[in-house]
């Protein structure tokens, strides 16, 4: 997937200081076929990862939030996630080495997006070569995340409004995800 950086236009609305007052309830963004979508905030300024996620709780989306490279990549191992959503400066792994992570334990494609107020050209090779989605510089504006992740979403699991289809499994690797734990085993038999 190809790696798209997206520039921020000098007093363009929508940074993640001024999120709250960019988003208005029940604009067109409001989309109830996105509740179906969960996505993972992982950002290790809590500030940052309270208000993308309560922002894309307004939209429709379900959210989870980790503190860490490391929470992130336990959280996917254990609960359904459509699409990460990650910072890339993070303490215990950083938001490329979780990727790299779960491109080596998962067995379906998981879109995820990077975050990063430090977006060089060797972060966008190493963001390719991990098949980033997308590479989002910070401060984020509110537009260019909410177009990203519908974007990443639509190419991955079909236009809102379609069923919900199961996560495609990685090229060369058996359908379904073996090595992920069900949450709920006993209610399950």
């Amino acid at each position: 997937m190809p790696v798209s950086p997206c520039g921020t236009p000098p007093d363009c609305p929508g940074e993640v200081t001024d999120m709250v007052t960019d988003f208005r309830p029940g604009t067109p963004e409001t989309v109830p076929a996105d509740a179906r979508f969960s996505i993972l905030v992982a950002d290790d300024d809590r500030g940052n990862r309270e208000t993308l996620s309560d922002i894309l709780k307004e939209r429709g989306f379900r959210t989870v939030q980790a503190a860490d490279g490391n929470e992130a990549v336990e959280i996917v191992q254990v609960d359904l996630i459509h699409l990460v959503l990650i910072d890339m400066h993070m303490p215990r792994l950083t938001g490329l080495e979780a990727v790299n992570l779960l491109r080596q334990t998962l067995h379906r494609v998981l879109p995820a997006v990077l975050m990063t107020a430090d977006a060089t050209k060797e972060l966008m090779r190493q963001a390719f070569q991990a098949q980033v989605y997308s590479v989002i510089p910070k401060p984020v504006n509110l537009n260019i995340v909410l177009h990203t992740l519908r974007r990443a979403l639509m190419q991955v699991y079909g236009k809102p409004g379609d069923p919900p289809t199961p996560p495609k499994p990685l090229p060369g690797r058996p359908p379904g995800d073996p090595d992920l734990p069900r949450l709920n085993e006993e209610t399950d038999r």
